[in-house]
Order: C-alpha cells, then sequence, then structure tokens
C-alpha cells in the first residue's frame, strides 16, 4: 500500500509541477519541433543531467552502490522505433502520455482526446505485440550495461560531457528562441 499511496503522491507532485511549468499546453510542447520553444527540452536535460551527477556524487560518497542498480538491456533498435512513434503522436497531437493527463486535469478536451486515443494504441499494440515482438529486441547492446562501459570511459568524463552539451544546447535553445521572436521593437522596451 505504501508504495501505491508513494506512486501517487510522486505522480501528483510531477503533474503539479508540469502544469505550472507550462507543459499541459499543447502549443508549448509542439514549440520544441518547431524550435521556437526550448522549454521542455531544458527541463527534461536538466532533470537528466541533476540524476546523472547525482548518482555520480552518491556512488562517489559511498551512499549508493552503483553495481547493485537495476540496469534494463539497451535495445538500440527498438528504442528508435518506439521513439519515433511516440515522437510523431507528440508532434501531432501536442502531448506524450504524461502531459496529456496534467492537461486532462486542467480542464483541456484536446487532452482527454488524446488520452483516449493513447490508451487504444496501447490497446491495439497488446493486441499485435506477439506478432511484432522480434522489433522489441532490435539492436540489442548485449556487452555492455552501461554507456561509461560501453565507451570504456568513465562516469565523470559522460557527466562532463552531459553538462557541456546540455550548456551548448540551452545557449543554442535561447539564440533561437530570441531569433524566433524577431527583432524587439522601442514599443516593447
Amino acid at each position: 500500500m505504501g508504495t501505491i499511496l508513494s506512486g501517487l503522491l510522486l505522480g501528483g507532485a510531477f503533474g503539479f509541477v508540469l502544469e505550472r511549468a507550462g507543459f499541459g499546453n499543447p502549443n508549448k510542447l509542439t514549440g520544441q519541433f518547431r524550435l521556437t520553444d526550448w522549454s521542455v527540452f531544458k527541463v527534461m536535460f536538466t532533470a537528466i543531467v541533476f540524476a546523472a551527477v547525482g548518482l555520480l556524487i552518491l556512488e562517489t560518497v559511498g551512499v549508493v552502490d552503483g553495481g547493485s542498480l537495476f540496469v534494463p538491456p539497451s535495445f538500440l533498435g527498438a528504442a528508435a522505433l518506439g521513439g519515433a512513434f511516440v515522437g510523431a503522436g507528440f508532434a501531432i497531437g501536442g502531448y506524450c502520455p504524461g502531459t496529456s493527463v496534467v492537461g486532462l486535469m486542467s480542464g483541456r478536451i484536446d487532452a482527454g482526446i488524446f488520452l483516449i486515443g493513447l490508451l487504444l494504441g496501447t490497446v491495439v499494440f497488446a493486441g499485435i505485440y506477439p506478432s511484432i515482438e522480434s522489433f522489441t529486441t532490435l539492436g540489442e547492446i548485449a556487452n555492455a550495461d552501461s554507456l561509461p562501459e560501453l565507451l570504456s570511459v568513465s562516469s565523470l568524463s559522460i557527466d562532463v560531457a552531459m553538462v557541456i552539451a546540455a550548456v551548448g544546447v540551452f545557449a543554442l535553445g535561447s539564440w533561437m528562441e530570441k531569433k524566433s521572436r524577431g527583432p524587439v521593437s522601442s514599443q516593447e522596451i
């Protein structure tokens, strides 16, 4: 019961944060595909970098044993195929699974319609899964459990590269957002 309750509480808190960030609005979400609004990318990239650096710190001070963490197998082909389908749905509908729930809870009817489509798609996927199961293991990386292991580099190297990439992409995103807004008129100042 505690696991279910903690999941509901964390899910509710996550949904609240998404709504406060404006991620219940499909226009904000599709702006990332038009390269006019980079806020979704910035938030998600920040979360990934924060988690990676935090995990490295917790491993270094001995709070977490990285070797005992479960790392699911990597299937690059399956991830690319699934990502293409989810990305297409995201770009067309303006929502991902989490933001569709946030949008619905915010009173957006389009989010409810998207969520119904998502649930129907899940049922269809479950129905055809036996015939497409071989696609779910495309491109398995069997010789490594993590990126540092695959590339034969330290976790610190990966984290430093992610931080540098984040700073570079944040700068690029800010520049592109300014460019898409056009020049500032004297009336806006």
